[in-house]
């Protein structure tokens, strides 16, 4: 099983446009599978979950829409606050999160020190996130150090640029799921996803539930992760499979 799977959670709009009705209540359906997607992870006991809830690019679309959906988001975190303390999830958010409605701001707060004990699982929504922009965020940081004398070129690495991401702490993603068609990355964890596995399904996110969840994860087992190696590198032994 992976340890943490990321997801482009795309399509909201779309399978409300085939149905006739406005963006929002794709949205709003959206939810739902948003949901059952961290029941199923929290019940399969996968640790990690990660989220792609709003992009930085998203703040281009219609103000309505934009505002309908901090409003959703609010609402969420709110209602599902009570089951992720009854289950052992803990709750946080990568992103320019400055950037995000005071009101909202808030409410991400609360969640955050509501579940920080939580221990069985750690769900995190990337809000106002972008690729590029956490590593020209990390770059900063470390331009900065660099001038206060708090480090020197000569120290900088893979896991020193790591530590300066969003996602210090988290273990990069094994899986990363992207729905509705689409076959790119959209700006999601570039520095992350360098070795995870990619599943791309036609399904709409309002469509994708439990069931296919697991078959991206069947799918997620039937791979085999090289990391640079060869295939009989990386095989298991006789007496490994044995075991």
């Amino acid at each position: 099983m992976p340890q943490h799977v990321a997801i482009i959670m795309d399509g909201n709009g779309r399978w409300a446009k085939q149905r006739g009705m406005s963006r929002i209540r794709g949205h709003e359906e959206g939810a739902e599978s948003v949901r059952v997607i961290v029941r199923a992870t929290r019940e399969i006991g996968i640790p990690w979950l990660t989220l792609y809830a709003f992009s930085e690019e998203n703040w281009r679309r219609p103000k309505l829409e934009v505002e309908a959906l901090m409003v959703l988001l609010k609402r969420f975190l709110q209602s599902e606050t009570r089951e992720m303390l009854d289950n052992g999830i803990r709750f946080q958010a990568i992103g320019r999160l400055h950037k995000l409605p005071n009101d909202v701001q808030k409410t991400l707060r609360e969640t955050v020190e509501k579940t920080v004990a939580n221990r069985e699982m750690v769900l995190t929504l990337a809000l106002s996130y972008g690729g590029r922009q956490e590593m020209t965020d990390a770059v900063r940081t470390m331009i900065q150090k660099a001038e206060a004398g708090e480090m020197r070129s000569s120290q900088v690495s893979e896991a020193l640029v790591a530590e300066h991401l969003y996602t210090v702490n988290m273990p990069d993603p094994d899986l990363l799921i992207r729905t509705s068609g689409e076959c790119r990355i959209s700006n999601f964890l570039l520095w992350q996803i360098a070795y995870a596995e990619i599943y791309m399904t036609p399904t709409y996110w309002p469509d994708f539930r439990k069931e296919q969840y697991i078959e991206a994860l069947i799918e997620y087992q039937k791979r085999e992760r090289r990391f640079g190696a060869t295939g009989d590198q990386v095989a298991p032994s006789r007496e490994e499979r044995d075991q």
